[in-house]
């Protein structure tokens, strides 16, 4: 006797500008897929596509764009709303502050399902906007929820959209932490792939090629290196519309025998492998995930001190921390931990410690888990 079909407790709606590989983007995904066989996922893409978008339908979830138009569009919201509808959806959850305004919208014209508003980072600069305010207090209900995954993205979502701190729960980001489990060899044979000697200094910045991770602060801070490290080398991983510009301000500063733009990989675990120091130079961050990987891979952080960034590296226990825009002060982290082995080994081994303690993703999944089954039970009482 064949065993009965399970059915999905009820049906999710992930809502993103789009699904391109970012954060929010990859928390979303690895949730789906996670709880696929307990909740049934639907994605909904604002604006566009992406590749992370392609992969997620070829595995069978449906994937619907709405391709809004610039400003206020009444009618993305119509069609959200009809689309909620139709696919039956008992949880929204959009993830940063446009999705939530559209499912707000939305639900005016859809009233069924709850939403729970998911805020990874903020813009820059951040400050309060009355308008916001007011959407927040007039259209957000009792029954739904508010995740911030950090601390300083809670306090955000409290002084600039005023929201009461005692609704806002703080799930952190997490990664699985298994991959890194064996690394064994790995360095040496992707530094010769890459054609890196054994000896090179090699950092790492994995991030999109956004205004917001300041790629240009990155490449003043390592022309700084190169003067006193000419064996220094530095990985950007990632793609994005700054590209261009990040292109010529390589050869401006005539780093092209010390920068390597890698584009889109599907390989970080590696390429982490052959790194010696993590480096990121963000103007906004919420709990940056690449940061999280390069700890589990035991690489010492040399970062600037914005949004999340100080819940994630504990300054000088697991990393080094300057202001943004520092450029100078960067580069004296990297040139000191250059000259210190030592060091670089112990900030990298409390750093896959605390990942392993703190950021976990069976952590960050029982966390949604829980409150889809409040949400839900909420809804059914």
């Amino acid at each position: 006797m064949s065993k009965p079909e399970m059915r999905p407790a009820g049906t999710i709606c992930q809502i993103l500008h789009t699904l391109t590989l970012g954060g929010a983007e990859i928390l979303a995904a690895r949730l789906a897929r996670r709880l696929a066989g307990t909740y049934r996922f639907v994605f909904v893409c604002l604006d566009r596509l992406g590749t992370l978008g392609e992969e997620l339908r070829a595995e069978g979830f449906p994937v619907h764009v709405l391709c809004r138009q610039p400003g206020l569009d009444w009618r993305c919201a119509l069609r959200l709303a009809r689309l909620l509808r139709r696919e039956n959806v008992h949880i929204v959850q959009p993830h940063q502050y446009t999705p939530f305004f559209y499912a707000l919208i939305a639900r005016l014209l859809f009233h069924r399902p709850i939403v729970l508003f998911t805020e990874h980072g903020r813009h820059y600069p951040d400050f309060p906007r009355r308008r916001r305010i007011l959407a927040n207090r007039l259209l957000l209900e009792r029954r739904d929820r508010v995740v911030s995954v950090g601390n300083a993205v809670r306090q955000a979502l409290v002084n600039n959209e005023g929201l009461a701190p005692e609704r806002i729960q703080v799930i952190y980001n997490g990664i699985d932490l298994s991959v890194f489990e064996n690394g064994t060899g790995l360095r040496d044979r992707v530094r010769e792939e890459l054609q890196i000697s054994s000896e090179s200094l090699v950092l790492i910045q994995v991030a999109r090629l956004d205004y917001l991770k300041d790629h240009a602060t990155a490449l003043r801070s390592m022309g700084q290196v190169a003067r006193h490290r000419p064996d220094a080398r530095l990985l950007l991983v990632g793609e994005g519309p700054e590209q261009a510009k990040i292109e010529h301000l390589i050869i401006q500063h005539g780093l092209e025998a010390h920068v390597r733009l890698l584009g889109l990989r599907r390989d970080v675990r590696r390429l982490l492998a052959a790194a010696d120091i993590c480096l990121l130079t963000s103007i906004s961050e919420g709990i940056p995930l690449t940061v999280i990987e390069a700890m589990a891979a035991g690489l010492p952080v040399v970062a600037t001190r914005v949004g999340g960034m100080g819940e994630v590296v504990e300054e000088g226990i697991t990393g080094l921390l300057v202001p943004p825009g520092d450029a100078e002060g960067l580069a004296g982290n990297v040139l000191r931990l250059a000259g210190n082995p030592v060091m670089r080994t112990q900030l990298g081994q409390r750093g896959r410690t605390r990942a392993r303690e703190v950021f976990s993703e069976s952590q960050m999944h029982a966390g949604y888990l829980n409150l889809y089954q409040e949400m839900l039970r909420e809804r059914g009482s």
